[in-house]
C-alpha cells in the first residue's frame, strides 16, 4: 500500500487557484522528485502534506489514516500523529540562531518525544557525524556556511526518526559550490531506503536519484514517470518546453 496518497487536492488563495485536483501516490522507500517552473504549486503541495497549508478540497492519506478526506480534516490529535511521521527540510534552513547546532537538533526530541537527555545527545552526535559536521556541535548557526546550515537542518529532521522526509527546494538558497555537499547527503539518505519527496530545481539530482519524477505547472501535475521517461522522452509539450529551457 502507498505510504502517501493524494487525491484531487485543491488550494485557493483568494481568487488564485494554486492547486487544481492534484493526485499522486508515494510508495514506501520511494524517492519522488517534483519539478516545474516557479509558481506552479510545488511548495504549496508539499506543505499541505504536513498541514502547513490547509487544503480547500480533496484528500491526503498518510499510511492508513486520512489527514484530510474530501476537504474535512481529522482531529488535532490525529493530525499531530500523522505529521510527526514526516520530517521537513526547508529552503531557508529555519535554524534557531540562539541555539548551538547540537541545541537545534535536540530541542524537538526532548519537547515532543520526551526522550532522555542521554539518548538525545547520542542521536545528535551520530547524526552530525552522518552529515559530516561532528566538529560543529557546539557552534552557533551564524558561523556556518549555507551548505552546513542545510546539512544541520537535515540532521534535525532525522532526529525525529521520520518515516518520510520532505525537501522544499533544499539547495535553491545556496551558492552553486555549496549545493553539492547537500545533494551528497540526500543521495546517501536515498540509498538508505528512506521515503523522500523532493521539490527541486536540480535536474541532475532528479535524474540520478529519483525513482519517479512529477512535473507540475499551473497548479497541476502535468506528467509523471520514471526519470528516463520524463527526461528522455517526455509526452507532454509543457514538459518538453520546460526541460528545453532548464537544460539548455
Amino acid at each position: 500500500m502507498a505510504i502517501i496518497e493524494v487525491n484531487n487536492l485543491k488550494k485557493v488563495f483568494g481568487q488564485l487557484e494554486v492547486l487544481k485536483n492534484v493526485s499522486f501516490s508515494v510508495n514506501p522507500s520511494e524517492v519522488v522528485a517534483v519539478i516545474g517552473p516557479s509558481g506552479s504549486g510545488k511548495s504549496t503541495m508539499l506543505r499541505s502534506l504536513v498541514h502547513l497549508e490547509e487544503a480547500n478540497g480533496g484528500s491526503i492519506r498518510i499510511g492508513d489514516q486520512y489527514l484530510v478526506r474530501d476537504g474535512a480534516y481529522s482531529n488535532a490529535q490525529q493530525i499531530k500523529a500523522m505529521t510527526s511521521r514526516m520530517g521537513m527540510v526547508f529552503q531557508h534552513f529555519n535554524l534557531f540562531p540562539h541555539l548551538t547546532v547540537k541545541g537545534n537538533l535536540e530541542l524537538s526530541p526532548r519537547l515532543v518525544k520526551g526522550r532522555s537527555a542521554a539518548e538525545v545527545s547520542r542521536m545528535s552526535r551520530e547524526l552530525l557525524d552522518k552529515v559530516g559536521l561532528a566538529d560543529k556541535a557546539d557552534v552557533y548557526p551564524s558561523s556556518l556556511s549555507g551548505g552546513q546550515k542545510q546539512r544541520v537542518a537535515i540532521a534535525r529532521a532525522l532526529m525525529m526518526n521520520p518515516e518520510i522526509l520532505l525537501f522544499d527546494e533544499p539547495t535553491s538558497a545556496l551558492d552553486p559550490e555549496l549545493t553539492g555537499e547537500v545533494l551528497q547527503v540526500m543521495k546517501r539518505l536515498a540509498g538508505e531506503q528512506i521515503t523522500m519527496i523532493v521539490v527541486t530545481h536540480e535536474m541532475g539530482f532528479a535524474r540520478e536519484v529519483a525513482d519517479r519524477v512529477l512535473f507540475m505547472a499551473d497548479g497541476e501535475i502535468i506528467e509523471s514517470g520514471t526519470p528516463e521517461q520524463i527526461f528522455g522522452n517526455p509526452r507532454h509539450e509543457r514538459t518538453r518546453s520546460f526541460l528545453n529551457r532548464v537544460l539548455a
